[in-house]
C-alpha cells in the first residue's frame, strides 16, 4: 500500500468550515481593508508622477486593458498579474509596483482580465494570453519578459506556462522566468469555498484547472512564493507547485511574518528576498 502525498489533501469528503478558514483571506487578515486603500492611494501617486501609458486596449471588453510603465532600455519587462480570487480588485490597485522596478531597469505592465462570474477561470486565462500577446508586441524590445502575479494572478501566471506555444503571439523563448505569489495550483477545496458561488466551479471544472499535475511548456525558471504568516493551505499549495515543477521552480521562498496581502511588499521592497530573486531571473544563463 503506498504511502499518503503529505502535499495533497487526503481522500474523502472535506469540511467546508475548514475550507472557508483555509481560503478567506479577507477574514483571516481583518486590516485588509487599510491595506487596500494603501495600494489604491500608492498606485494613483505613481499614475500621476511616474510616465506611462494607461489602459491600452487589447480586446473589446472594457477590461481587456493593461497600464505600462516602461524603463530605460527597454529589454527587461515584469508583466503582472492582479488577484481578487478571480473575481475582484483592477489593475489600478497595483501601479506602486512599478517604481522600484522602473529604477532597476525594468519596464513594467499591469494587466486586468475579465472578472467572474460574467466569465469563468478558463477565459480569464485566455484574457491573460491576449493581454500577454499585446504586451509582447507594445514592448517588442523586451527580449526578457518575467511573468508575476499574486494570488489568483499566480495562478494565472502557472497557467501560462503550461499554453501550448501555439497560443503565444511572440516567441515564448522571450520569456524569462516567472513568480506565482501565494497562488492557488490544487483546486479540490474550492467549490466548497464561499466565493465560489461566482466561480461556479464544480468537482470535474475544479480537477481540470490543476496545475500542479500539468507540464510545462515555457520551460524558463521559475521562483515560487508564500507568506510565512498564510494558511496552511496557502503555503501547502506553494509547497506542492514547488515540489511537481522542480527543478524548473528554482526557489519555494516562504517569507516569515507576511500574511496574503503583506507579501506584496516584499516583492517591491529593495534587499527583499522576494525581490531580488524576481530581478535575478532576468539576468541571463550561461
Amino acid at each position: 500500500m503506498s504511502e499518503p502525498d503529505a502535499l495533497l489533501l487526503p481522500p474523502g469528503p472535506l469540511d467546508a468550515a475548514w475550507v472557508e478558514r483555509e481560503y478567506n483571506n479577507r477574514e483571516r487578515v481583518p486590516e485588509h481593508p487599510a491595506l487596500f486603500a494603501r495600494w489604491e492611494r500608492d498606485s494613483a501617486f505613481v499614475r500621476e508622477t511616474l510616465p506611462g501609458s494607461l489602459d491600452i486596449a487589447y480586446g473589446p471588453h472594457a477590461r481587456h486593458r493593461f497600464d505600462f510603465f516602461p524603463a530605460a532600455g527597454g529589454e527587461r519587462l515584469l508583466v503582472f498579474f492582479h488577484g481578487g480570487y478571480w473575481r475582484g480588485l483592477d489593475k489600478r490597485f497595483f501601479s506602486w509596483l512599478a517604481p522600484s522596478y522602473a529604477a532597476a531597469g525594468v519596464s513594467v505592465a499591469v494587466a486586468n482580465y475579465r472578472l467572474c462570474p460574467e466569465v469563468r477561470i478558463p477565459d480569464i486565462v485566455d484574457d491573460a494570453t491576449a493581454a500577454l500577446n499585446a504586451i509582447a508586441a507594445h514592448a517588442s524590445g523586451a527580449q526578457r519578459i518575467v511573468l508575476a502575479g499574486h494570488s489568483a494572478g499566480g495562478q494565472i501566471v502557472g497557467a501560462l506556462f503550461t499554453q501550448g506555444a501555439d497560443r503565444f503571439a511572440f516567441d515564448p523563448a522571450r520569456i524569462a522566468g516567472g513568480v506565482p505569489v501565494s497562488g492557488v495550483f490544487d483546486f479540490r477545496a474550492i467549490p466548497l469555498f464561499s466565493s465560489n458561488a461566482e466561480l461556479k466551479l464544480d468537482a470535474d471544472s475544479a480537477k481540470a484547472l490543476d496545475l500542479y499535475d500539468q507540464t510545462t511548456v515555457v520551460k524558463a525558471p521559475l521562483v515560487v512564493a508564500v507568506g510565512g504568516a498564510e494558511s496552511g493551505e496557502f503555503l501547502r499549495q506553494s509547497r506542492l507547485l514547488a515540489d511537481r515543477w522542480k527543478p524548473q521552480v528554482k526557489s519555494l521562498l516562504e517569507l516569515p511574518t507576511l500574511d496574503h496581502f503583506t507579501v506584496m511588499d516584499a516583492m517591491v521592497e529593495r534587499g527583499q528576498p522576494l525581490y531580488k530573486a524576481t530581478l535575478g531571473l532576468f539576468e541571463r544563463g550561461p
